[in-house]
């Protein structure tokens, strides 16, 4: 894979599934709040308010990615977010929360690295 265009089309793929996740948690947190936190090891949720609204900021930013990706064919947001997400993940005591945290977190570092790696050999690519 040493041109231009195969790195740009596997960028382009990897920029609609990730967003793609994104989409379908935000979707899932959104219609199946209660089943989606029992599935991730929440025992114990006072309310689904803030659990949806993660839900719609999931949306937001999967919206985002793919946007910022079709009309300017940067990542910006996606490096930010996922950055962002790694950090607030690893780092607040995930150890204590449900298994689903460290996982999160683990899974949203090997996206940012993935994309991170397309992304340079696209834009390096002759």
């Amino acid at each position: 894979m040493g041109d231009r265009s195969a790195w740009a089309r596997l960028e382009t793929v990897y920029v609609f599934l990730v967003s793609l996740h994104s989409l379908l948690i935000g979707v899932g947190l959104i219609v199946a709040t209660d089943w989606i936190l029992d599935f991730a090891g929440w025992e114990e949720v006072q309310h689904n308010f803030f659990p949806r609204q993660s839900g719609a900021f999931h949306m937001v930013l999967a919206l985002g990615y793919w946007v910022e990706h079709r009309r300017h064919g940067t990542i910006f947001l996606m490096v930010l977010a996922k950055s962002a997400a790694v950090i607030f993940l690893l780092v607040m005591s995930p150890w204590k929360e449900a298994w689903s945290v460290p996982f999160s977190g683990v899974a949203d570092g090997l996206m940012l690295v993935g994309m991170w790696v397309v992304n340079r050999q696209a834009r390096r690519a002759v």
